[in-house]
């Protein structure tokens, strides 16, 4: 059975949009060995409909000698939207309707992580329905001050933290799953 596995680039204040605006100061090898490591164990992709349109128009037609688009380029993707009729970027599957329950099929049949990049509302979805496996953070050292945050507007959701590490460049890389208890 496959597990959900969420990343995200965010700021001390909880900001997770346009990371390209502040994440790359704060890239080194440390980081690119864990988001390398979350590539090797996706079996699949999963993403809400925003993401899929910004990043089907970019790495659909990016180099393949980039390491990410030839991976997102291969991976089988899903992607979440009512309002998607039909995905042109290769591997790319709709998921709509009773989304709830093809997401849990769609674990069921998945041998390994679908992983998640972004998509804050749609983390916030599976959070609450309860099929968000894992929350992978990379918390840098920086204030951004305004933007979209990861918890916006939620319901309150305990989480357990499983692993943590310290990047020499101040960034944490914690990983969450949710609190059963």
């Amino acid at each position: 059975m496959g597990k959900i596995v969420s990343n995200f680039f965010i700021s001390l204040d909880g900001v997770v949009e346009s990371p390209d605006k502040w994440h790359f100061p704060y890239f080194n090898d440390e980081m690119g060995a864990a988001i390398q490591a979350g590539m090797q164990s996706a079996a699949a992709f999963l993403m809400g409909r925003r993401l899929y349109e910004e990043w089907s128009a970019y790495w659909s037609t990016t180099e393949a000698d980039q390491d990410f688009a030839t991976f997102i380029n291969s991976a089988d993707k899903y992607v979440l939207a009512n309002t998607l009729e039909k995905a042109d970027w290769t591997n790319t599957t709709v998921i709509s309707g009773d989304v709830a329950a093809q997401v849990r099929e769609l674990k069921e049949r998945t041998d390994g992580d679908i992983q998640m990049s972004g998509s804050a509302t749609t983390v916030r979805w599976l959070l609450a329905e309860g099929l968000l496996d894992e929350l992978n953070l990379l918390v840098h050292p920086i204030v951004v001050g305004q933007g979209k945050r990861l918890f916006e507007g939620t319901a309150t959701h305990s989480l357990k933290l499983t692993r943590s590490e310290t990047f020499r460049t101040g960034v944490l890389h914690l990983t969450y799953v949710p609190d059963a208890s």
